[in-house]
């Protein structure tokens, strides 16, 4: 295992060109980690240039479409997560075991030209905010409480969304007192909004829409209406998510 102080991000250490490791049905987070089997030639370079420098590549999704051009450039949607490589393995094949941490919403705004076997992409980092407004037009429709932000209000906030993920999770035997040890007292609304969005099985385009939501107040707000719409009835999946291969 790698020391901790190894997965600590600083903005500054992104050169703003994001390596592009796209896949079609996965929707990363910051704040959460994934595991990650590499096995084509061309993300085995990519993962091998970034252990070699800054150990960042982002995680990024296929637009529609994707599987008539799958071998080439197929469209990206334009936000990501950007990942810090925490831990990784090469196996006797040559592919790699990769363990990544989500650290910053990315905005993805030109594909730069192909003069590597990868995709590179000129980025900019998307910082969380906290406003019971947001800028005019972004994020979700203006259906959620306005008003000031306190630290009252977002500590309620927290508490409420925090009992919603409970009430989704499935129902197993130490369930809760393991969530609770697993979080922590010192978690941010910002980072169990990204857990709860990332573990929980929305629909695909809704877990698309809270990355992109960089208002934390709106991303929780977002999380509570989608927890009571969602059926738990259906199928639960598992916490944490599953291995993942590309």
């Amino acid at each position: 295992m790698m020391p901790e102080e190894s997965l600590a991000f600083s903005p500054d250490q992104f050169s703003g060109q994001a390596r592009i490791f796209p896949l079609p049905n996965l929707v990363m987070f910051p704040h959460v980690m994934q595991a990650i089997h590499i096995y084509e030639p061309r993300y085995r370079a990519m993962f091998e240039e970034a252990i070699e420098t800054d150990r960042l590549v982002a995680m990024g999704v296929l637009a529609a479409g994707w599987e008539q051009h799958y071998e080439g450039r197929p469209k990206l949607r334009s936000t990501a997560c950007l990942c810090r490589i925490a831990t990784h393995q090469r196996t006797a094949d040559g592919t790699y075991n990769v363990l990544l941490l989500g650290v910053r919403r990315l905005r993805l705004m030109r594909e730069l030209p192909p003069k590597k076997i990868f995709r590179v992409v000129e980025s900019e980092i998307l910082e969380d905010f906290f406003s019971a407004n947001g800028p005019e037009g972004a994020g979700a429709a203006g259906s959620f409480p306005s008003g000031d932000v306190s630290v009252s209000s977002i500590f309620k906030l927290q508490q409420k969304l925090l009992a919603a993920f409970k009430r989704a999770m499935p129902k197993l035997p130490n369930a809760y007192e393991q969530l609770d040890e697993l979080l922590g007292a010192q978690i941010t609304l910002g980072m169990l909004s990204d857990i709860v969005a990332y573990t929980i099985d929305f629909d695909f385009e809704w877990k698309m829409r809270l990355l992109a939501e960089c208002n934390v107040v709106r991303r929780a707000h977002m999380l509570l209406e989608a927890i009571e719409q969602r059926s738990l009835a259906g199928p639960q999946q598992a916490f944490p998510p599953a291995f993942s291969v590309n």
